[in-house]
C-alpha cells in the first residue's frame, strides 16, 4: 500500500461519525466482558479518546471497527488490572479448597476423578461463526461470576496467553486453570440447557 493511499484512508476516517457508526457495537462488546453498563460506557469512551489521539497512526490495513475493537480490548484489560489491584488478596486465597479437590500433591489434575478441564468439542469454530450461538454464549457469560467470566473472555475470546491473563487478573497459573475449569463447566451447563437441548432461545437464558 502506497503512502498516498494510506494518507487517504486516514483522512477518510471521520471521528465525528464514530459514535453513530460503532458506538452500539462497541458497547455490546464491552458489556459482554465487563458486565457492568457504567463500566462498559466508560471503557468505550476511553476507546474513542485513545482512537482520536492515535488517529494519525490508523493505516487502513483493517476496518475502522476492527481497529476500534483492538483499542477497546486493551482498555478492558486495563480495567481488569485496576480492578484486581483494588480487590482484597483473600479473594484469590478462597480457591484453596477447590485446588485441593482438583489437583494431586504434585500439582497435576486428578483426571481419574473427573477433575480435568472439560473439552469443548471439535465443532467449536463452527458454533462461534453462528450469530445466534454467540448471542446465547454472551448471555451465559453474563450469568457467570465476575472472575470466571473475565478469565474465560480473556482466554477464549481475546486469546491472551496464560502469562498475560495472570498479569491482568493478578492470579497464579494454577488459580487460572481452576477458574477456567469452573467457567467452562458452568458455561457448558448453561449452553446445554439453552442451545444444545432445545435449540437457541433469543428471549432469555435459564440457569
Amino acid at each position: 500500500m502506497t503512502e498516498t493511499l494510506q494518507q487517504a484512508l486516514r483522512t477518510a476516517t471521520d471521528p465525528a461519525t464514530w459514535v453513530d457508526r460503532h458506538g452500539d457495537s462497541l458497547y455490546r462488546f464491552a458489556l459482554s466482558r465487563v458486565r457492568d453498563p457504567a463500566v462498559a460506557e466508560e471503557v468505550v469512551q476511553e476507546t474513542f479518546v485513545s482512537a482520536l489521539q492515535a488517529r494519525g497512526r490508523f493505516s487502513g490495513q483493517s476496518s475502522e471497527r476492527t481497529w476500534l475493537v483492538g483499542i477497546l480490548k486493551h482498555k478492558i484489560i486495563d480495567h481488569f488490572r485496576r480492578q484486581r489491584r483494588e480487590q482484597p488478596v483473600e479473594d484469590v486465597e478462597a480457591l484453596t479448597d477447590e485446588l485441593d479437590a482438583l489437583f494431586d500433591a504434585s500439582g497435576h489434575w486428578k483426571m481419574h476423578e473427573g477433575a480435568g478441564p472439560i473439552e469443548w468439542g471439535t465443532d467449536a469454530e463452527t458454533l462461534l461463526a453462528q450469530q445466534e450461538f454467540l448471542e446465547v454464549l454472551e448471555r451465559c457469560l453474563m450469568k457467570l461470576p465476575q472472575r470466571l467470566a473475565q478469565a474465560f473472555s480473556l482466554r477464549e475470546l481475546e486469546e491472551l496467553t496464560t502469562k498475560e491473563i495472570c498479569q491482568a487478573l493478578q492470579i497464579s497459573p494454577t488459580n487460572l486453570w481452576v477458574i477456567l475449569h469452573r467457567a467452562r463447566r458452568q458455561l457448558r451447563q448453561c449452553l446445554e440447557v439453552n442451545w444444545f437441548a432445545h435449540g437457541p432461545s433469543r428471549d432469555s437464558v435459564s440457569d
